[in-house]
């Protein structure tokens, strides 16, 4: 009840942020004065603060409902097996491995979502590069862009890029408990299945909330870094301080708007399905 008083004042932080970045790119294709981006600017980085400090809150739900369907699972599984379940042995060394499993299923994860984003801003700067040479007059402002094509580029890659990760988050739970439930079985473990599954739950959502904290502040951050720069400070515009912050940026893009929020799906989904598929595992 704490965290869901205070929606309507982080949702009205959360929007802040893309209202004062899209104000920015309005004022560049404007071409309003120096003076007029300058404040956008200083919006821009109050915008990357506030977005950050709203990611920390979905992080924090996102923790608290793994939490209790973690709980769910427990008990689900007491359920179904007719025998407690009210710990996990990480000592025993089947459920050590599928602690790893999880730590190591949250960075797979965000790696595999910053390269998607490499790769389809690849596929947009020579869309851009095609159309510059193709359309000499854009430059001039004497001819439009094709932006539909930019659109479909980044829309249907976004939707064909997240086919691997997503198959990664809902076939790993499933695969590692049926595999470990199988192992368990020859060398007489009972429950060992659901023992590894807890396991890997445990640990892939502390690992997704502090990674997911490390994204999310590391972008913006970056990012900020780079407008600083930008206002004159450390050689400002073009120096090697600005040319390393816009290299910092486009790290910090990914992080901050594809790698961070995905991991706060990320753990309750992982949750969701090991709750799901509970029975499987025994």
């Amino acid at each position: 009840m704490g965290m869901l008083s205070t929606a309507a004042y982080v949702l009205t932080m959360d929007m802040f942020g893309p209202i004062a970045d899209n104000a920015g790119g309005i004022v560049e294709m404007s071409q309003q004065p120096e003076s007029v981006r300058e404040i956008t600017d200083v919006l821009d980085a109050v915008g990357n603060t506030t977005k950050a400090t709203t990611k920390g809150f979905a992080i924090g739900s996102a923790a608290l409902a793994s939490f209790l369907l973690f709980s769910a699972y427990m008990d689900e599984v007491a359920t179904f097996a007719r025998e407690p379940f009210k710990q996990v042995d990480i000592a025993i060394p089947e459920v050590f491995v599928g602690g790893l499993l999880g730590s190591m299923l949250i960075y797979l994860f965000s790696a595999w979502a910053c390269s998607a984003v490499g790769r389809t801003a690849q596929e947009v700067v020579k869309e851009v590069r095609r159309q510059f040479i193709e359309r000499p007059g854009i430059m001039d402002y004497k001819e439009k862009p094709d932006y539909s094509r930019c659109v479909a580029i980044v829309a249907s890659a976004s939707l064909k890029e997240m086919i691997k990760p997503g198959a990664l988050a809902i076939v790993s739970p499933i695969a590692i408990g049926i595999a470990f439930r199988i192992f368990g079985y020859y060398t007489g473990q009972p429950l060992l299945g659901a023992k590894v599954v807890a396991s890997m739950l445990m640990f892939a959502t502390v690992s997704g909330i502090l990674m997911a904290l490390f994204l999310n502040t590391a972008g913006g951050a970056w990012d900020n870094a780079k407008k600083y720069i930008e206002t004159g400070v450390l050689g400002g515009k073009g120096s090697d301080s600005h040319k390393a912050a816009i290299t910092g940026d486009t790290v910090g893009d990914p992080f901050k708007d594809t790698a961070g929020p995905s991991l706060h799906v990320l753990i309750k989904m992982l949750a969701t399905i090991t709750l799901v598929m509970a029975p499987v595992f025994l």
